[in-house]
């Protein structure tokens, strides 16, 4: 089932369930050891899942959700290998839409324990943030039995920031709109911010170093439209343009998006590359926000799709 949350639009399976998982990673055409995210309907189900959780974890989970916060703890045994891509951790989130969570609570009157939910798209392409666009992305790859949950346009836009919760302090393995300071205030913590990434080609991907973390995200070339993604230079005619509003469009360039705030900017950036590759367009020019809250998310991103070169 495919079904809207407020950063992006989740393709989920039962959590528990290893056929029901590989199916994901078959319409995905995803690594099977890539792990996946598990949703949850509340902070209580925390334990069901991990075996270790410190209590700066407990305090984030307090202050951010339901919200567009990743928590990497230490697996309980409830955590399958087809989950955790064979690590010893596990991702979990309670996200902060209310379609998402009436299907978390009815899935656990049910006796269900979570929902694995990476994002609705092929592995490595743009997220969706519309049921329009998830059918646009997978409808050749979906069955009869599968169903789209139509939730409107996602608030948040970007993927949720995750947060490795296996030390003795947070490490920021992927920026999103829960921010770097927030985090630290929270916690009252030092935190780490791990945004490097050395190709492995032994394991033949792009991981996280030195954590040697692998989560959602976490590969070089991500986020790709069809499209080339080029960052911070004069669009030429016939180009895509996303950048803030204020940033005047060269006659013969194609607008895609002007947000006025970097909120906005992540709420239609996966809109705006996608609308480039509907309009067919060969090269789009993206000028990437300033400022240390959710624009840190945004130039990630950014980065990630731009380097399909």
């Amino acid at each position: 089932m495919a079904f809207p949350t407020e950063t992006v639009y989740g393709l989920g399976a039962d959590a528990a369930n290893a056929q029901a998982v590989a199916k994901i990673y078959t319409v995905k055409g995803r690594p099977t050891d890539h792990p996946l995210i598990v949703h949850i309907a509340s902070m209580q189900g925390m334990g069901e899942w991990a075996s270790d959780i410190p209590e700066y974890a407990i305090k984030l989970a307090r202050d951010f959700w339901p919200g567009p916060m990743t928590l990497i703890v230490k697996r309980s045994e409830l955590a399958g290998d087809f989950i955790t891509g064979g690590q010893d951790s596990v991702g979990l989130r309670v996200p902060n839409h209310a379609i998402a969570l009436a299907l978390l609570q009815a899935f656990e009157k049910t006796g269900g324990k979570g929902i694995a939910a990476p994002s609705a798209n092929r592995f490595g392409q743009v997220s969706p943030t519309t049921a329009a666009a998830v059918i646009e992305e997978l409808g050749d790859y979906l069955s009869a039995k599968d169903i789209v949950l139509d939730g409107g346009a996602c608030d948040v836009g970007v993927e949720s920031t995750i947060i490795d919760c296996t030390g003795d302090i947070p490490r920021i393995l992927r920026p999103g709109a829960i921010s770097d300071e927030m985090v630290a205030e929270c916690t009252g913590l030092e935190i780490i911010r791990t945004y490097r990434f050395v190709y492995d080609s032994a394991a033949g991907l792009t991981i996280i170093k030195p954590d040697q973390l692998r989560v959602s995200g976490s590969l070089e070339n991500h986020y790709a439209p069809k499209a080339k993604v080029f960052l911070d230079q004069q669009p030429k005619t016939g180009q895509g343009f996303i950048a803030m509003a204020d940033i005047e469009t060269p006659v013969g360039v194609i607008r895609l998006a002007s947000p006025l705030t970097n909120d906005e900017y992540a709420r239609v950036l996966y809109q705006a590359l996608r609308a480039g590759d509907e309009q067919g367009l060969d090269e789009i020019v993206a000028i990437q926000p300033l400022g240390e809250d959710i624009a840190a998310a945004i130039r990630d991103r950014l980065k990630k799709a731009s380097s399909k070169q």
